[in-house]
């Protein structure tokens, strides 16, 4: 039988207070994985780890802005010490300041959506496989777009980011497959978040995109999780180094 059971795998989400992040970590949760919430803020992580607990289910929650390699060291040691492992990691925090063209990007929007989409999976992914390399095996997951494949509407930067992500992906599966440690990537398309309001609270904008998406409409975070879990769990045990789309159909 295929194996999707998370039970007690020690499970790390960054990006994990709302949108994709909190649906990936509310169903790991549900299929017992002992998830570590990872997001800038505490209180908005305790919120969200609150609520998997008030439902029976394990949830954890520290505070790390991973575009900072030192607060990345920081949490890794918080881990090591609490849980003495990891055995997945999922990297979907993301960010985005500047919606318009890529001739008007200046530097610091370069460097912040950089530091947080590329940097910082870069350094999760490091240390975290430096904990894995322990228990012989490890997951890791990296939550990318179809803007890697087809550069999204005044989401330049964005997309080159995200297009980095996906050779990163493809890097660290080559490396770490004699280990053990299984490297893919979740691309997904137009999705109902925070993160996404600039385009789907634009009507004229939204109605673009929409007619481009064979399903007509956009997804639900949860619309996502599946193929998440599918990624992490046993059940994929031979898949490394894949890009998965989720986009309704957007990239045919």
């Amino acid at each position: 039988m295929l194996n999707f059971s998370l039970k007690d795998k020690v499970t790390i989400i960054t990006g994990a207070s709302r949108g994709i992040g909190e649906a990936i970590a509310t169903v790991f949760a549900e299929n017992g994985a002992k998830c570590i919430l990872v997001s800038r803020k505490q209180d908005s992580i305790s919120k969200i780890a609150e609520k998997i607990k008030e439902n029976g289910y394990f949830a954890d929650a520290i505070a790390c802005h991973i575009g900072y390699p030192e607060q990345i060291k920081e949490l890794y040691s918080k881990i090591k010490h609490k849980y003495k492992r990891l055995d997945i990691l999922v990297n979907n925090a993301a960010t985005n300041p500047h919606f318009g063209g890529i001739l008007d990007a200046d530097q610091g929007v370069w460097d912040k959506i950089m530091d947080v989409n590329v940097k910082g999976p870069f350094f999760m992914t490091k240390y975290g496989v430096k904990l894995m390399l322990e228990s012989g095996k490890g997951s890791v997951l990296n939550i990318s777009s179809v803007n890697a494949e087809k550069p999204g509407l005044m989401q330049g930067v964005y997309s080159i980011s995200k297009a980095s992500l996906v050779s990163m992906t493809k890097v660290f599966a080559k490396e770490l497959a004699p280990f053990n440690i299984r490297v893919n990537a979740l691309l997904p398309g137009l999705t109902d978040t925070k993160f996404s309001k600039a385009i789907i609270n634009n009507k004229e904008i939204c109605d673009f995109v929409i007619k481009q998406i064979p399903m007509g409409r956009y997804a639900k975070p949860f619309e996502m999780v599946g193929a998440a879990l599918y990624f992490v769990s046993d059940a994929a045990s031979y898949t490394t180094g894949s890009c998965l789309c989720c986009d309704g159909g957007f990239l045919l």
